[in-house]
């Protein structure tokens, strides 16, 4: 009788490994997944098999695999090789292609996530390592993809090993190969990279104010400056809901399924703010910012085309988070925790989050409507650019 049951397994949380008996455990890793190793003697020596992950192989399974492994191992055969001619081992490509179906496709916020996931694949690990099978895949091949582009394209070069990572944890999990995930560690070979961070070019918070008339009115023109007032993400701005919309508390409110934390957010909405979205009534039944296509929100290029035609190429349309960011810091009058919350970040560690019952929402509609002063035209607070006379 094993010491496990299917209620233990379920309930074990804490990375270690559990004996069963007759070299059966259950081992539970740092980052929480589950598998099924048998240690056992094969022609001599000790061997540890992978019988598979718990989402793929139950307790009982794993007792039967490990029954059936062991009286291979008795009769001087090597249960390994054994699986190996009995079960086809998918391709690379094909088990990222599953892994892109059942992971990532249900699980992404938007299309745009789901497709970039896949087409770096397609494009640079394909190539070279998309036929290869995953039981043959090792440190060297994810290096040959990694290299050309480690140092060009850094942070698409991250992505890609970010990606293969877990396509090679899913391909261990499931039994498709043992050891070590091929991509730990694969940095030792590459040289540095110089451009850990990039951050998104913004315009300097005097110069917002002096921007804002030249905007004009067109659907990308009041997005653009919904957003700088709102000082709200590109995707939260082109997919605003009518829906969303409280006019009677003066707030706009995300759910949860659009943000990037995965939490409904509040955004209080200034006077200036809520005359944008008045402007935009009557021109679609649900996006407050309507795209050329029926029933669909603004391109999420459309506010950058909208800055190049202004000849602010210079800047982004993230970027204006900064500005406000950066304003909020040096004229804002109100705590940091204030200025993070009201763009959505997460504010102290997880154990101070778990004791904060408010967002602050008065506080920081306060400081988003001093924002709106200040982004007036006819502010008094204006900040005179140049040299003065």
């Amino acid at each position: 009788m094993g010491k496990l049951t299917v209620r233990k397994v379920e309930s074990l949380k804490t990375p270690g490994h559990y004996v069963d008996g007759e070299g059966l455990a259950l081992v539970i890793g740092r980052r929480g997944g589950k598998s099924w190793i048998l240690r056992t003697m094969v022609k001599g020596r000790r061997r540890d098999i992978g019988l598979g992950g718990v989402s793929w192989v139950s307790l009982a399974e794993a007792r039967e695999k490990a029954r059936a492994a062991r009286k291979i191992a008795r009769e001087g055969g090597d249960p390994i090789a054994t699986r190996r001619r009995e079960q086809a081992c998918p391709t690379f490509e094909e088990a990222a292609r599953r892994v892109h179906k059942e992971q990532i496709v249900g699980q992404a916020r938007n299309a745009k996530h789901r497709d970039q996931w896949i087409n770096t694949l397609i494009t640079y690990a394909f190539p070279h390592i998309g036929s290869k099978p995953l039981r043959d895949i090792d440190q060297s091949d994810v290096l040959r993809v990694l290299a050309p582009i480690w140092t060009e394209k850094p942070e698409t070069a991250r992505r890609v090993r970010q990606r293969i990572h877990k396509v090679m944890d899913w391909a261990r999990t499931a039994g498709f190969f043992e050891g070590v995930n091929p991509v730990e560690g694969v940095e030792r070979g590459l040289a540095r990279q110089k451009d850990r961070v990039r951050h998104h070019a913004a315009m300097p918070w005097a110069e917002v104010p002096q921007f804002l008339p030249l905007l004009g009115d067109a659907v990308s023109a009041r997005a653009l400056r919904f957003l700088i007032l709102t000082a709200a993400r590109t995707g939260e701005v082109i997919g605003a809901r009518w829906s969303e919309i409280d006019r009677d508390n003066k707030l706009w409110v995300i759910p949860e399924e659009r943000m990037k934390a995965g939490r409904e957010h509040r955004v209080p909405l200034s006077d200036a703010a809520l005359e944008v979205v008045d402007e935009m009534r009557g021109l679609d039944p649900e996006f407050i910012f309507p795209g050329l296509k029926r029933g669909k929100g603004l391109s999420n290029m459309a506010m950058a085309n909208l800055l190049r035609r202004l000849g602010r190429s210079d800047v982004t349309v993230h970027g204006f988070r900064s500005s406000f960011r950066d304003w909020a810091e040096e004229r804002g009058g109100m705590a940091r925790e204030v200025a993070e919350l009201s763009l959505a970040h997460e504010v102290g560690n997880a154990t101070e989050r778990a004791y904060r019952r408010s967002d602050l929402l008065d506080k920081r509609r306060e400081l988003m409507d001093r924002w709106a002063r200040f982004c007036s035209p006819s502010c008094a607070e204006i900040v005179r650019i140049g040299k003065t006379p």
